[in-house]
């Protein structure tokens, strides 16, 4: 296989392009023939669905360049899935045609997600040179200063940008809901999400730069502090007031997206509630409280969430305007850092970590968005 994909890569791009669409065919030409022929009932279609359970993966494992025992492993499991398939309570075909419909983006998940990140706890527990070292990689992670700092500001992160945008973003939606000009207010707050974090690290940059006193100043921040009277103040060399700095960055981003999701909320809360609450004498706090954001709740879930695994990979932002120097790294920088000084075991730890603090986020929403479903 590497062979024939090698031999591929040294045709002239023009010569690759039949073979490449002869591929996507063959591709296409397979899931039609798993989706809607092989599944057929008769004897001539249980008979192709066992030499395509027995055979394709042998095919498979011996073009991989695996060795014969495995290939033969393989057949037999294919047998298997051939009997549970000819055996299934819905019919002969089932089973085959639910495979078929995943199979694709179950090899995706494989390939892209599960592997990966398997391979990833097993390096954690190797050093660099690929020695086996249990444990000594996270220990180094949770005694070092620096790197028990990059974990504190990561977290730092989380707390502050979800919390901030989500606020920003609500307060925004709620005062700009039903006025005149609504949809240009949301242009501009929305503007920033059509920037990448790399180009809005770069504007954020020149906002914070900073020159000698007797310089002219070009960072916007500086500029006003010398046009008062005020020194220059290098906003992004003074630890900890320098994260703060970059997670502005980030909620500027985030608010929104914040506010587009929770102002298409507003709009579906009924307005009977709202009236019934009005009647009742309750003031515009008391409805807001009390009435829109109940009703908005699933989307105020989805949101901070949302921010929060975003706010937790963060890693443009960082490495475009700092870094890391002056204590402002975090752990997805760390990661791309000790990659590239050839100490993959500890980037794969700090990838555990951070994989760790990612999860709970994740099981809430699923467990939040599993509970809006039983409601309705």
């Amino acid at each position: 296989m590497s062979n024939f994909l090698a031999w591929i890569a040294s045709l002239p791009a023009l010569a690759q392009i039949p073979f490449i669409v002869a591929a996507f065919l063959a591709v296409v030409a397979l899931l039609i023939f798993f989706i809607e022929i092989a599944p057929r009932p008769g004897k001539l279609y249980t008979g192709i669905r066992l030499a395509v359970c027995v055979l394709t993966p042998v095919v498979v494992f011996l073009l991989l360049g695996s060795v014969a025992w495995a290939a033969i492993i393989a057949a037999v499991l294919g047998g298997l899935f051939f009997i549970l398939d000819y055996r299934a309570k819905e019919g002969g075909g089932y089973l085959f045609q639910l495979f078929g419909f995943l199979g694709p983006a179950i090899l995706l998940l494989a390939i892209g997600l599960i592997y990966p990140s398997i391979k990833t706890m097993i390096d954690s527990f190797y050093s660099g040179r690929g020695t086996f070292v249990g444990f000594n990689n996270f220990i180094w992670l949770f005694t070092q200063p620096s790197a028990v700092r990059t974990v504190i500001n990561t977290i730092v992160w989380v707390l502050i940008v979800p919390a901030v945008s989500t606020a920003f973003g609500l307060a925004y939606a709620v005062f700009i809901d039903k006025s005149r000009g609504e949809k240009y207010f949301k242009i501009l707050v929305f503007m920033p999400m059509a920037i990448s974090f790399v180009g809005a690290s770069i504007i954020w940059r020149f906002v914070y730069a900073a020159r000698p006193a007797d310089q002219d100043q070009i960072g916007l921040l500086n500029g006003i502090l010398v046009a008062f009277g005020g020194e220059p103040v290098n906003w992004l060399a003074n630890s900890p007031w320098n994260t703060f700095f970059l997670i502005v960055v980030l909620i500027w981003i985030q608010t929104g997206f914040a506010m587009v999701v929770l102002s298409a909320a507003i709009k579906g809360v009924p307005t009977e509630q709202i009236e019934a609450a009005e009647l009742d004498g309750t003031n515009a706090w008391q409805r807001f409280i009390n009435v829109t954001v109940p009703g908005i709740r699933p989307s105020l879930v989805v949101v901070l969430t949302t921010i929060s695994i975003a706010s937790l990979k963060v890693f443009d932002i960082v490495r475009t305007m700092t870094a890391g120097a002056n204590d402002t790294s975090v752990i997805a920088n760390e990661m791309y850092t000790q990659f590239k000084s050839f100490e993959t075991g500890r980037s794969a730890a700090f990838a555990v970590v951070l994989f760790l603090l990612v999860l709970p986020i994740v099981i809430y929403n699923a467990r939040q968005i599993k509970k809006q479903r039983e409601i309705r």
